[in-house]
C-alpha cells in the first residue's frame, strides 16, 4: 500500500512539473516566426502584436523571418521546434493552400495548433499606369488582344496566385505568374513598371494607391475592404462567385501546454481591441478579427477543403 502511494505521489508530481513551468511562462524571450520577408503584410501585423506583447507579458517578442518556398521553410521550422510556448508562428493561410501544391515535409494541420486569427484582407488585383487599364473590364479586353500578360505575387503557388487564375477561367483569358518571395519585392518591381500587375494583399499596395502610383482594379473579399471603399470587388466587376480572403494567424507547435495556447489567445485578444492596434490595422487594409482557438480551427480546416477543390478545378500544379 504504502509503494502505491508512493508511485502515485510521484505520477502526480510529474504531471505538476510541466504543468507549473507552463503557469509561468514566460521567463524568457518569446521568438515569433514569420515565414515571409520583412515588409509584406504578415510581417508587419506580427511586429504590431509583438510590440504590445512584449509588454503584456513582460517579455521580449523577437520576430524572426525564415522566408522560402512559399512559407514553407518558416512553417517547417515552427511544426519541429519545442512545444514549449517559446516558439509562435504568425503566418498566413498558406497553411491551408500549400499542401495541395506543394511536397512539404511536415503536415501543419497535423503539427500546428491554431491559437487565434489576428486579421482577414483582400487579395487585391494592381495595375501600374502605364498599363493603361484602369477597370477589370478594360483588362479583360486588353488580355483578349495580349494573351499572356503577366502578374506579381508575394509567393508562389497560393491564394494570391489561385484567385487570378480563378478570374482569368471565369472571364476566358490567359494570365502568367511571376512569383516573388514576399509582397515587398513583388511592390518594388510592380511600381518599377519591370511587372505590370500584381495580385497581392491589401496591406502593402495601400500606400501607392493613394499616392496615384498604383492603380487596384478589383478585390477578392464579398464586401469591400472598409480602407479600400472606391475599389469594386471581384463580383461587382462581373466575375460572379470570386469570393476569396485572404488571412492571418498564430500557431504554435502541437503538444505546447492548453494554458499556455488560452494566455496567447487572451493576450491576443486584447491587443486587438486596443483602438490604436485596430486603427494600425485598418489602416493598412487588414481587418483585425480575434475570436477563440476553436473558431479559427474551423477556418483553417474550412479554407483547406476550399483549396483543394480549387486546386483540382483549375489544375493548378507547381511549374
Amino acid at each position: 500500500m504504502v509503494k502505491l502511494r508512493l508511485v502515485v505521489a510521484l505520477l502526480a508530481l510529474l504531471v505538476a512539473i510541466p504543468t507549473a513551468k507552463a503557469q509561468e511562462w514566460p521567463n524568457r524571450p518569446v521568438r515569433f516566426i514569420v515565414p515571409f520577408p520583412a515588409g509584406g503584410s504578415t510581417d508587419v501585423a506580427t511586429r504590431v502584436i509583438g510590440e504590445y506583447l512584449s509588454r503584456a507579458l513582460g517579455q521580449q517578442i523577437v520576430v524572426e523571418n525564415k522566408s522560402g518556398a512559399n512559407g514553407d521553410i518558416g512553417i517547417e521550422a515552427a511544426v519541429r521546434s519545442a512545444a514549449d510556448g517559446y516558439t509562435v508562428l504568425v503566418v498566413s493561410d498558406a497553411v491551408s493552400s500549400n499542401p495541395h501544391v506543394y511536397k512539404m515535409n511536415v503536415d501543419p494541420l497535423k503539427g500546428l495548433t491554431p491559437v487565434i486569427q489576428l486579421s482577414r484582407q483582400p487579395m487585391v488585383l494592381a495595375a501600374h499606369p502605364s498599363l493603361g487599364v484602369a477597370s477589370l473590364a478594360e483588362l479583360i479586353a486588353l488580355a483578349r488582344q495580349q494573351p499572356g500578360l503577366r502578374y506579381a505575387t508575394g509567393s508562389g503557388v497560393g491564394a494570391q496566385h489561385m484567385v487570378v487564375q480563378w478570374f482569368a477561367s471565369i472571364a476566358g483569358i490567359k494570365l502568367e505568374q511571376v512569383p516573388y518571395r514576399g509582397g515587398a519585392p513583388a511592390i518594388n518591381d510592380l511600381i518599377a513598371g519591370h511587372v505590370k500587375l500584381g495580385s497581392l494583399g491589401s496591406t502593402p499596395l495601400i500606400p501607392h494607391y493613394k499616392a496615384g502610383t498604383l492603380r487596384l482594379l478589383a478585390q477578392s473579399t464579398a464586401k469591400r475592404s472598409p480602407t479600400l471603399p472606391d475599389v469594386p470587388t471581384y463580383q461587382e466587376a462581373g466575375i460572379k462567385g470570386l469570393v476569396l480572403d485572404q488571412w492571418l494567424g498564430v500557431f504554435v507547435p502541437v503538444g505546447t501546454p492548453p494554458v499556455i495556447v488560452t494566455r496567447l489567445n487572451t493576450e491576443i485578444n486584447k491587443a486587438l481591441a486596443e483602438a490604436a492596434i485596430r486603427d494600425g490595422f485598418l489602416q493598412s487594409g487588414q481587418e483585425p478579427v480575434g475570436g477563440s482557438a476553436e473558431a479559427f480551427s474551423q477556418l483553417v480546416h474550412g479554407d483547406f477543403e476550399t483549396y483543394a477543390r480549387l486546386v483540382k478545378e483549375l489544375n493548378i500544379k507547381v511549374d
